[in-house]
């Protein structure tokens, strides 16, 4: 498994490199993280537009804004797992953490194991999902009053001192990192879940 992740992780470095962003003659606020579809969202389905459907249930389908903090947040979310995993196939483990056998299994081991450290995450988890989805107004209905993806974290001050360009460079830096992970991690998933559906995995001999 150790090879697995490794060669995956090697493979993908060029998906978690910061992309460039794509010159633009308008303004930088126009960059949206589709560039390389000609800026405009790649929603062949529509699904984004669903709230806008007439004669639907009210609130049946989400605002994009909801839509928008959703991904943001699972590409992080994922990014860490990605992360997490590769650590600790490599061996790496936080000194006196409980220890599982298999990355999959890590959480219930986590929990039946240290129940205190698991709650205080699980805690802190409970009040970023509230910020994030309710604290500045309700984002499923386009209510919010805060930008997707931004949790007011950012104790360096980092947004504030750096260029508009970089600062929109990094957020889409983010979004497709984001991506990227999420795939990965469903990959991971898969391979453990279903036998063969990723033929890479068998390739490199993971188990």
């Amino acid at each position: 498994m150790k090879l697995a992740i490794l060669a995956a992780l090697a493979g993908s470095a060029a998906a978690f490199a910061p992309t460039p962003i794509a010159k633009t003659t308008t303004s930088i606020n126009a960059i949206t993280g589709f560039e390389e579809v000609g800026g405009e969202p790649f929603d062949p389905m529509g699904l984004g537009k669903m709230y806008e459907i007439k004669g639907a249930f009210p609130n049946m389908f989400p605002h994009p804004q909801y839509m928008q903090e959703s991904e943001i947040k699972h590409g992080r979310m994922a990014m860490l797992a990605w992360t997490g995993v590769w650590a600790t196939e490599s061996g790496l483990h936080f000194p006196g953490a409980p220890v599982a056998d298999d990355w999959s299994t890590a959480l219930p081991v986590w929990a039946r194991e240290d129940p205190g450290g698991f709650g205080i995450v699980l805690t802190l988890l409970c009040i970023a999902e509230g910020e994030g989805v309710s604290h500045a107004g309700d984002n499923f209905r386009g209510m919010s009053k805060k930008v997707p993806g931004d949790m007011g974290f950012d104790w360096m001050g980092l947004s504030k001192k750096l260029p508009e360009e970089r600062v929109n460079r990094y957020k889409i830096a983010e979004l497709k990192n984001g991506r990227a992970a999420m795939i990965a991690m469903a990959s991971l998933f898969a391979f453990k879940s279903i036998p063969g559906s990723v033929p890479i995995m068998d390739v490199l001999g993971a188990n």
